[in-house]
């Protein structure tokens, strides 16, 4: 079947653009030395490199990524995607969809660097749109008609490859004339993913093509915890009762368009503390609208075969939470021996406020037992089930309370080398997390040996 053809419409092409953009077919025509990588790599996996599960969200674990690379490139990224902030929210609110953000976030982080053109692919797909709407818009024509610098370096395979699905991406705001599409602070990398995943009608397609264009190892996955078309929203219900509805009205509520502070902000407090989180319907407003996804059985696999199973750091009700709260989850963690490490965030947030060690612990250990769904899908599994060893940030505000973890059955607590972050704070300095995760996992291998 002959590959489709994209319609600009005469209001965005000039004539030095074509009217029909082709999109390639799979397999792609990428270098040929590349695909010949990808295809050794997964036919000879690297089996002294241990494998790790790791639940995040898209940006607190990005610090330590090209770190965890020395350690081994085996990993499973499982990533929420009910984020509505940013860009991402404009996107879904126009186009639909799953939030892809975090997903783009964490493959260009796991991208090749190694070569002036991985680079250059880097830098497009990263790229940011300027703030001012008009400015962004003029912007992303100047990208899409390949008149910016930002296609210098990006040979013809890549270019064309790229430039299609992002021309697919603006195809499809152009038939909906009745949505007015704002580009300001886009990302051209959601873009570009978003157009593959509506072209494929598949996420986990979409994702197979960002990673095979940003060249990620055939070793590393990138999984959405629920491989869906649809779009999620995130709600939490609070010990007061009242029912919050979307992630970043949980976590980082603005009223401003435009890029997110996930560091440290002068948002209002919660009037209560959260007492879970859940999925809602996309029209719903109450906890009647309660909906159950499906989780990704990737993730299920994945979870019964690695070595090590990490809980990073991160906002803990809307990156961790979304992805622990689904049935299944639980009940494998809960069954395996293997190390379970919760790397312990530095710094309260707005999710957080007045939490020790142990709250995490009990926060985590609920949201994998269902604690507060419905009692039928409930687990009552003890904390040290699930969380095993704790690795704390050195001088982070997070009071360490030892006994209330023994309580829990969580004797090994590491404490690991810090640094100061201006935005956020106190934060692991990645080397010396890694090592520390390294000797955790190391330890376990031994044994497992």
């Amino acid at each position: 079947m002959a590959a489709p053809c994209l319609l600009l419409g005469p209001s965005f092409c000039k004539p030095s653009l074509p009217l029909f953009l082709p999109i390639p077919k799979i397999p792609l025509h990428l270098p040929y030395k590349t695909m010949a990588a990808h295809c050794h790599c997964s036919s000879n996996p690297r089996p002294t490199q241990p494998s790790l599960l790791v639940f995040s969200g898209g940006t607190a674990f990005n610090g330590v990524v090209e770190e965890l690379k020395k350690l081994t490139v085996r990993v499973a990224h499982v990533l929420p995607v009910s984020d509505d902030g940013g860009s991402t929210a404009e996107i879904v609110r126009v186009l639909g969809g799953p939030a892809v953000g975090d997903i783009r976030s964490r493959c260009l982080r796991l991208a090749d660097e190694s070569t002036s053109e991985a680079l250059a692919v880097r830098r497009l797909l990263g790229h940011r749109l300027h703030i001012n709407p008009p400015q962004a818009k003029s912007e992303w024509y100047k990208i899409l008609e390949e008149e910016h610098s930002l296609w210098e370096g990006v040979s013809k395979p890549y270019r064309e490859t790229i430039r299609a699905f992002l021309a697919y991406f603006q195809n499809e705001i152009l038939r909906r004339p009745n949505e007015s599409f704002c580009f300001s602070n886009g990302s051209v990398g959601n873009f570009f993913f978003a157009g593959a995943r509506i072209f494929f009608q598949s996420l986990d397609a979409a994702i197979f093509l960002f990673s095979r264009v940003s060249d990620i190892p055939a070793e590393s996955f990138i999984l959405p915890v629920i491989s869906t078309n649809d779009r999620l929203t995130l709600g939490c219900e609070l010990w007061d009762g009242t029912i919050i509805r979307g992630q970043n009205e949980i976590s980082h509520p603005t009223n401003v368009k435009g890029p997110v502070d996930k560091g440290r902000s002068s948002v209002p407090a919660l009037p209560s503390r959260i007492k879970r989180v859940f999925y809602m319907s996309s029209e719903g407003t109450n906890s009647l609208h309660e909906v159950f996804p499906t989780v990704n059985p990737t993730v299920l696999d994945q979870l019964s075969n690695v070595d090590c199973i990490v809980y990073a750091m991160g906002s803990l009700f809307t990156s961790l939470c979304p992805s622990l709260v689904l049935l299944g989850i639980g009940e494998i963690i809960s069954s395996r021996s293997c190390p379970k490490v919760l790397l312990l965030n530095g710094s309260h947030d707005r999710e957080t406020s007045g939490f020790s060690a142990s709250s995490f612990v009990t926060a985590i250990t609920d949201a994998l037992n269902r604690t507060y769904g419905g009692s039928h899908n409930c687990l009552r599994n003890l904390p040290s089930q699930y969380i095993n060893t704790v690795l704390v940030p050195k001088d982070g505000e997070i009071p360490i309370d030892i006994q209330s973890l023994s309580s829990h059955g969580i004797f090994d607590v590491v404490v690991v080398n810090s640094i100061h972050d201006p935005k956020v704070g106190t934060i692991f300095d990645p080397k010396s997390l890694i090592n520390a995760l390294g000797n955790v996992v190391s330890r376990y291998m031994r044994t497992k040996n």
